[in-house]
C-alpha cells in the first residue's frame, strides 16, 4: 500500500464502520466550509482599507458569530452521539466468542460451541504461503459467519492489550480483572487483519489478529471440524 493510501479508510465490511465513514465525511465538509469561510475572512480584512473610527458595536455580527459555531456543533453533535450509542448497542448476537489477551497471543473461546476453543499465534515469515501478509497472519483465525450478529468479550490475562479490526470498525481495550463486551455484523465475506492497539511489552507488534468471514453453513461445519 502506498503511503497516500494509509491516509483513507479500509473498505468497510460491517455497518457500523460504514456509519463512521459516512460521519467522517459529514465531519470533512463542515470542516472545508469553516476553514474555508476563515481564511476568506482574513484575506478580505487583510486586503480591505477602508477603516470606522466611530463603529464601537456590532449587535448582528456578535448574534451571527455566537449562533452560527453553535448551530455547526449541533450538526456534529447529534450524529456523533448517535454513533456512539450505536456502536455500543448489542441485540440479540447468535455466536459468543470469548477473547482473552495474551503476552503475546489471543486465545480465543466459542462460549455456543463446547471444546471449541484455541490459541491464535502469529506466524513466522518462514512459514508464509504466497499472498499472506507478514506480520499479521496467524495460525489459526477466528471465523465467524456472515450477516448474523457475533457479541465479543474481551479480556487479558496478564497486562492491557487492545482487540482491533479496522476494516470491520471494532476497537476494544482487553484489561485484565474487567470483561468488556462488544457486537458486530460482517457484511460480506472475507479475511480481516487488526493488530493489538496498545502497547502492551516488547513484543506488541507480534499479536496480530485475523478473522475470516464465510457463510452459515460452512461456518456450522468449521465448527464441528475444529472440535
Amino acid at each position: 500500500m502506498t503511503h497516500w493510501g494509509q491516509l483513507i479508510f479500509q473498505d468497510a465490511a460491517s455497518p457500523t464502520i460504514l456509519q463512521m465513514t459516512s460521519f467522517h465525511d459529514h465531519a470533512l465538509v463542515i470542516l472545508t466550509l469553516v476553514v474555508s469561510v476563515t481564511v476568506y475572512s482574513i484575506f478580505t480584512l487583510v486586503a480591505n482599507d477602508n477603516t470606522c473610527r466611530d463603529a464601537i458595536d456590532a449587535q448582528i455580527i456578535e448574534a451571527i458569530w455566537t449562533v452560527l459555531p453553535a448551530s455547526i456543533l449541533l450538526f456534529l453533535a447529534i450524529p456523533s452521539l448517535r454513533l456512539l450509542y450505536l456502536t455500543d448497542e448489542i441485540g440479540f448476537p447468535s455466536v459468543t466468542i470469548k477473547s482473552i489477551g495474551h503476552q503475546w497471543y489471543w486465545r480465543y473461546e466459542y462460549s455456543d460451541f463446547p471444546n471449541l476453543q484455541f490459541d491464535s499465534y502469529i506466524l513466522p515469515i518462514s512459514e508464509l504461503n504466497k499472498g499472506e501478509f507478514r506480520l499479521l497472519e496467524v495460525d489459526n483465525r477466528i471465523v465467524v459467519p456472515i450477516q448474523i450478529e457475533v457479541r465479543l468479550l474481551i479480556t487479558a490475562a496478564d497486562v492491557i492489550h487492545s482487540w482491533t479490526i479496522p476494516s470491520i470498525g471494532i476497537k476494544i481495550d482487553a484489561i485484565p480483572g474487567r470483561l468488556n463486551q462488544l457486537g458486530f455484523i460482517a457484511n460480506r465475506p472475507g479475511v480481516f487483519y487488526g493488530q493489538c492497539s496498545e502497547i502492551c511489552g516488547a513484543n506488541h507488534s507480534f499479536i496480530p489478529i485475523a478473522i475470516e468471514v464465510i457463510d452459515s453453513k460452512s461456518f456450522i461445519n468449521w465448527a464441528k471440524s475444529t472440535k
